[in-house]
């Protein structure tokens, strides 16, 4: 017998409950004192789903809620209209990195996780920097590219993200079962018994 996963109608409503998770744990942040922004729960949830659900599953989910969460962010609190892009193009694809992950192991998914984590934080700064030291998208005026690198310093903040790795695992085993029911196959290797 051949494992042919969840139905395209179970994909698609985990998908619109996950972004919507995503979102609302992308709005719902904790502020944090300059120069970081903020601190958002979206982590443990987007890099849970990678591991429970297929990669596209969870890519969709990540894009569209990070989009749509950080989209209410600048809506609410302000700030530049590329955020939101900005989301996509730096949460999106950790998930694509840690569902390659989960299907070697344990040691190999939290190794990826980190890794996941550096792209996020690296793929916030270099546009950062760039955007800063030529004055775009409502990121000042044009800078020296010392100063640039100064102004996208704190964007290396974000690796405080690897603290919701544990929660991310707690959230793995309490919804595999689940999503198990739901059709999709986790490969994730269970704790070995004393």
């Amino acid at each position: 017998m051949t494992f042919s996963g969840p139905r395209k109608s179970v994909k698609l409503s985990v998908v619109a409950v996950f972004a919507a998770l995503i979102a609302l744990g992308t709005f719902l942040s904790i502020p944090v004192p300059q120069p970081l922004y903020e601190i958002t729960w979206a982590p443990a949830i987007y890099l849970a789903l990678a591991v429970l659900s297929d990669r596209w599953t969870a890519f969709s989910a990540t894009a569209v809620g990070g989009f749509i969460g950080e989209a209410m962010n600048v809506a609410y609190k302000g700030g530049s209209p590329i955020y939101p892009l900005g989301m996509v193009w730096a949460r999106a694809p950790e998930v694509l990195i840690v569902a390659w992950a989960a299907r070697k192991g344990n040691k190999w998914l939290a190794f990826s996780m980190v890794i996941a984590t550096v792209f996020e934080t690296l793929a916030f700064f270099f546009p950062d920097w760039l955007f800063y030291t030529y004055g775009l998208f409502s990121y000042g005026s044009s800078e020296s590219v010392g100063a640039g690198l100064a102004a996208a310093l704190p964007d290396l903040g974000t690796m405080v993200d690897v603290a919701f790795i544990p929660v991310a695992f707690g959230i793995i085993y309490a919804a595999r079962p689940a999503f198990e029911r739901l059709g999709f196959r986790t490969n994730l290797q269970e704790p070995k018994q004393a």
